[in-house]
């Protein structure tokens, strides 16, 4: 068993992200701890009161939201009824045993696991503790659950057994293939919280693998006007597919003062993500003759999308990389002018010639920087580089470095005084 433990700042979250999982067929609410009534006779309201209503007793903490999910081994097939023993047995020994909690089953990944929605607030106020509990309370109760319910012990499993455990990123959406709300609903949840844009461009550079759009409108429509949102599906030529759905229309509410939101909070430095997108880019021009169509596939197999924007003669004027790995979407333009369309160009030996004072971009129709399957197929694929440049790579990555300086030479010196003229004589 794995179990993995995170707080968060709103309860709200978490819960409509269970909740709208049931709400999908992705899960059930199998049962409760320290409810007034069963699981099965609470409203929604009810189960999510509970938690509000506790939580609310200290306002002093921010992070006052748990969640935490149990993962099994893909063997491991057990009935709601064990699934909730296993539930309380482990929150009684992580010191949630009079915490009020919520079990979800869910069926979304390849491995059986449960999830428990809960609180960190007392009844009388005060916050329980979490500072080192996955490494001391967790680790103790796994080890005596997994002894005391015969499950298969997670000591000896090798590190790619537990990356396994994590859930199955969202595919693309495919037009008359599924329900389209329900396929536009699950990469909105996989995508908006997870990756870091600072505009509308940024957001569909992500969503544009997924074969998403979300579209404000013309600047004359009224949905523009109005302040409005949609979301469309794309087909496989990057055109809008079946009727659009307002914004409003989703659980998790994505309209554009949420996302304005988003923007303002994902605007922060991101001097490290910049330098890993720089270093992958630079390093692959270290081949010779290297050109667009060489370059994206060595940025996808370090994690790295290259999205492309056309105009539509089909000429190249934008780049967007995605960043997988660090979850970070930037435009060319911010990692610097190597780095824009024109500069790609440039580098690539293509030509920009100027007509009238405006810059016309070489058209590049045969480059393809989207996947064909799905934006994670190839992050794992091993890379095939030279080992010049594999060595450069390793010489050029960022480092994290606390800039560290004793505390005695960081305190404030005060003025200082002179003596009065009357002590001296």
């Amino acid at each position: 068993m794995v179990a993995v433990i995170k707080t968060g700042h709103s309860l709200h979250r978490i819960f409509n992200y269970n909740e709208n999982k049931v709400q999908d067929g992705q899960a059930k609410c199998i049962g409760e701890g320290n409810y007034p009534a069963a699981a099965e006779d609470l409203s929604r309201a009810m189960k999510l009161n509970r938690l509000l209503h506790q939580a609310a007793l200290n306002g002093n903490v921010k992070r006052s939201s748990v969640h935490i999910s149990l993962n099994f081994h893909p063997s491991e097939n057990y009935p709601a009824e064990k699934l909730m023993e296993i539930a309380d047995s482990y929150m009684e020994k992580i010191g949630f045993g009079q915490q009020p909690y919520l079990v979800y089953e869910h069926f979304d990944a390849g491995h059986p696991h449960i999830h428990l929605v809960s609180v960190k607030i007392k009844e009388d106020g005060s916050r329980i503790d979490m500072q080192n509990i996955g490494r001391n309370q967790s680790e103790k109760a796994r080890k005596e659950i997994e002894k005391s319910f015969n499950l298969v012990r997670a000591e000896g499993q090798e590190r790619a057994a537990a990356l396994s455990l994590k859930p199955v990123p969202a595919g693309r959406a495919a037009y008359g293939k599924m329900e389209s709300k329900k396929a536009i609903s699950s990469v909105l949840q996989q995508v908006l919280y997870n990756y870091r844009y600072a505009s509308l461009a940024e957001l569909n550079a992500v969503l544009q693998l997924y074969n998403l759009k979300a579209d404000r409108g013309s600047e004359d429509s009224r949905v523009f006007k109005s302040g409005g949102l949609v979301y469309r599906i794309l087909d496989k030529e990057g055109k809008t597919a079946g009727v659009p759905i307002k914004a409003s229309d989703f659980a998790i509410k994505p309209t554009l003062a949420f996302l304005e939101k988003r923007f303002a909070l994902n605007a922060s430095e991101i001097a490290f993500e910049k330098k890993r997108i720089r270093n992958a880019v630079d390093t692959a021009f270290l081949q010779k003759d290297m050109d667009l169509e060489k370059l994206f596939p060595m940025l996808q197999k370090e994690g790295i999308h290259a999205v492309l924007r056309r105009s539509d003669a089909g000429e190249l004027y934008g780049i967007t990389y995605v960043d997988h790995v660090t979850k970070c979407v930037l435009n060319g333009s911010a990692l610097g002018k190597s780095y824009s369309a024109k500069g790609m160009l440039e580098r690539c030996g293509g030509s920009v010639k100027m007509e009238g004072g405006a810059a016309h971009k070489t058209s590049l129709k045969n480059v393809k920087a989207e996947p064909q399957e799905t934006p994670f197929k190839n992050l794992c694929a091993s890379a095939a580089e030279p080992i010049a440049a594999q060595e450069l790579q390793r010489l050029l990555k960022p480092e994290w470095q606390l800039d560290y300086a004793p505390a005695a030479l960081k305190r404030k010196r005060g003025k200082r005084k002179g003596k009065r003229r009357s002590d001296l004589n």
